[in-house]
């Protein structure tokens, strides 16, 4: 699935179908080494799913968008939890960081689209107790 708003042809696809990870991105230089693949790191507590690596992310050069699209667990929800309750997080020098997301609950996938890089290299669907400054699309 491409991403809105941006030709088809300028954007590049990558996925990892056996962690349910794509991710699909418009830069001015992709190099040959980016790709996707499962992470070693460990997963945050509240993941419902596996963590993936962004091979190379950091060699991206001239960043226009970045589309994340994670499949994820909905039984590994919390009991009481929302289904939209979930998050793309990013594992950054600090933590794990939530991204502004949106999910699909009829194909169990949440997405999160930048104007950049992530802030970091692994990435992994969390449940995201809504703590955080942009926790205003669950009503939507």
């Amino acid at each position: 699935m491409a991403i809105p708003g941006y030709d088809s042809s300028s954007v590049s696809e990558y996925a990892l179908e056996s962690a349910g990870a794509r991710v699909d991105l418009v830069a001015g230089v992709v190099p040959d080494a980016f790709g996707l693949e499962k992470s070693v790191s460990e997963p945050p507590a509240d993941s419902l799913a596996d963590p993936v690596d962004l091979v190379a992310c950091e060699d991206l050069k001239a960043v226009e968008a970045v589309r994340i699209a994670l499949v994820y667990d909905p039984s590994k929800l919390p009991p009481g939890a929302s289904p939209t309750d979930v998050t793309v997080a990013v594992e950054t020098d600090e933590g794990w960081e939530p991204l502004y997301s949106t999910v699909d609950l009829e194909e169990t996938t949440v997405t999160a689209v930048l104007n950049d890089r992530p802030p970091g290299s692994t990435i992994v669907a969390a449940h995201d107790e809504g703590e955080g400054e942009e926790s205003d699309d669950a009503s939507a």
